[in-house]
């Protein structure tokens, strides 16, 4: 019967217009705001005993300075080593041994950029930081919190660090919600960064991984260094190797302490609790943490793209393409017009990139287009494909102009936009068919401005005409403002 029940009340949900959804999101969401300034997001949903738990921080890569790029990233690692009580066997000791290996690690740290470093002086240091590595690793308790977590019916433990935010969630049942809060208040206030120099030489290898060795990372990190210049959503969350090597204890700490505090933060918890003393035990556990400073908004602009921007990559993989080009983020209304032009152009198996590239002229064997690399500020719309063996970039290229210019020549019809909004909305409501999908959405949007931007956002598009798709494709789609990155195999270049 439960099963039979969500499935009924999720094919209503795709069925009622969005209006009913939109105005049951205004009923339902309850929005708090403790008097240390974190933000409180409730919705009960009374389906399953589970609950969603998301606590997100308006912080991420953009808002490191020249000094920190790649802190966030490393702080999403460094949060899951436990606290003073959880991770360890003796804090005590282990807190003596912790200076110990911050001083010799950041003697070493030093000494590695010095023109006239003493070597011998160098190993000497780096074999003391193994032995303590190894007299530390015997007081430490490894995976702390996540085995608490499993062993109490929790799932999904994970965090993400993005342009834009860093978020930490977790989904469990009902009962288990206070056992949650003890953890993740006792994580912000007392939380012990071990294992740094160990987890900074596995940040270095996911890195190497996940960029330096993969065509699809090193092809996407190319774009976004050549399509901005000035604005920091150049550079890559992870941080370039550079950073990586130079980050330090005490760094992140100040990072950690200045803005992971509640007047930049947003718990949402979605799912079968009352909201009274819900919002009661937030605030027991969370309330009493120190708010700490706003994040400060990045200042940097990035200046109008006055001409096309190419970078050729030589790389032993299948050749690849990316295109991109600049435009406005939410709330600006050319980025909802932008929604329904991405949808139209290369979203499903009936939009017109397919159609023309993978199925008509079979230039292609994917297409797919996405906005990056964040949402605060503005951003790109971006356009992969991987072309088929026999065909070349240029060819692709040839292509996908062609199908942009239409946009700009032909208005579309009145079937082809309401096609595309009846998919978008049901892409979202789909999202949000579970808590987690519905706490994900509403963290996001409340991180990035406010959630209540999901009630009017049916609205917003519903006023969208074909003379305003004309009008963005002219505006945007132009070659000044494109930056295009191909990776091809050295022999063809």
């Amino acid at each position: 019967m439960y099963r039979l029940y969500v499935v009924n009340i999720f094919i209503f949900l795709l069925l009622a217009p969005w209006s009913v959804f939109a105005q049951t999101l205004v009923d339902k969401v309850q929005e708090h705001h403790l008097e240390n300034g974190a933000t409180v997001l409730l919705v009960e949903r009374h389906d399953s005993p589970t609950v969603a738990a998301y606590i997100s921080f308006r912080v991420g890569g953009a808002n490191e300075t020249s000094q920190e790029r790649g802190v966030a990233h490393l702080l999403e690692h460094m949060m899951f080593k436990g606290t003073k009580t959880l991770g360890t066997k003796n804090y005590a000791a282990e807190k003596k041994l912790l200076q110990k290996i911050k001083t010799v690690g950041q003697q070493i740290d030093t000494l590695r950029y010095c023109a006239d470093t003493d070597l011998q002086g160098l190993q000497q240091l780096q074999d003391q930081l193994v032995v303590l590595q190894a007299e530390h690793r015997k007081l430490v308790v490894k995976n702390e919190f996540s085995r608490i977590y499993g062993e109490n019916g929790g799932v999904g433990y994970n965090a993400y660090t993005s342009k834009d935010a860093t978020t930490y969630l977790i989904n469990l049942p009902a009962n288990k919600l206070e056992l949650w809060a003890v953890i993740e208040s006792d994580r912000l206030q007392n939380a012990v960064f071990r294992e740094f120099y160990t987890e900074r030489d596995v940040v270095h290898e996911e890195r190497r991984r996940s960029y330096e060795s993969s065509p699809d990372g090193l092809m996407y990190e190319t774009l976004l260094a050549t399509a901005y210049k000035v604005h920091p959503y150049r550079n890559p969350v992870i941080g370039w190797n550079s950073d990586i090597e130079r980050l330090d204890p005490d760094r992140i700490r100040e990072f950690f302490d200045k803005y992971y505090t509640p007047v930049n933060m947003v718990i949402t918890l979605v799912g079968d609790f009352e909201s009274q003393p819900t919002l009661e035990m937030v605030d027991r556990y969370f309330g009493k943490l120190n708010p700490g400073v706003p994040v400060p908004p990045v200042v940097d602009k990035e200046p109008e793209q006055k001409g096309e921007r190419r970078v050729a990559i030589n790389f032993d993989a299948e050749q690849q393409l990316m295109i991109a080009y600049h435009k406005p983020t939410m709330p600006h209304r050319d980025d909802y017009i932008f929604d329904i032009l991405m949808q139209i152009l290369c979203e499903g198996r009936t939009s017109r990139l397919y159609k023309a590239l993978v199925v008509e002229k079979q230039l292609v064997t994917d297409v797919n287009v996405f906005g990056a690399p964040g949402a605060r500020y503005d951003n790109l719309m971006v356009l992969s494909m991987t072309p088929r063996n026999s065909c070349s970039c240029t060819d692709v290229e040839d292509a996908v102009y062609l199908e942009l210019e239409r946009f700009k020549t032909e208005l579309l019809s009145v079937a082809d936009l309401n096609n595309a909004r009846k998919q978008i909305m049901t892409s979202i409501l789909r999202g949000l068919k579970g808590n987690s999908g519905l706490a994900r959405m509403l963290s996001s949007y409340q991180t990035l401005g406010d959630w209540h931007y999901l009630v009017d956002y049916e609205k917003q598009l519903n006023l969208v005409t074909a003379e305003d798709i004309m009008d963005v494709a002219k505006r945007y789609l132009h070659v000044d403002n494109r930056t295009v990155v191909t990776l091809i195999r050295g022999e063809q270049s």
